[in-house]
């Protein structure tokens, strides 16, 4: 069985809630710590494929970072987009869990369930 790669950031409740329902199903894990490990853009994309869905959606408008950047204004390209989380990881949602070609945003950490049902 492969690990299930896991994007978290213990100081988040939610992240600590998906980790803890992980943990209780004694799935195989690959904890991965993207603040102190920051995402290339390259792994950017492919999350983004893997979760099927757009730069934007798995990342944390609320941060004032993302406020300062501007990121919310007309034109923004993904490009863009994927350079402001590498700049700024805590721009990037969490926790999300990865199995394989399945995905998902754990908010609320129940979400990540879909995944485990693969793993």
């Amino acid at each position: 069985m492969t690990k299930v790669r896991f994007y978290h950031n213990p100081r988040c409740s939610k992240s600590r809630q998906a980790l803890a329902l992980m943990e209780e199903r004694d799935v195989d894990l690959q904890l991965v710590r993207y603040l102190e490990t920051p995402l290339t853009v390259a792994e950017l994309k492919k999350l983004a494929a893997t979760l099927n869905c757009a730069p934007r959606d798995f990342m944390r408008r609320s941060e004032a970072i993302y406020k300062e950047l501007d990121l919310d204004r007309e034109g923004v390209s993904d490009a863009e987009l994927y350079k402001a989380i590498v700049a700024h990881p805590v721009l990037l949602e969490r926790p999300i869990a990865i199995h394989g070609e399945r995905a998902a945003i754990g908010r609320p950490p129940e979400n990540i369930l879909d995944v485990l049902k693969s793993a």
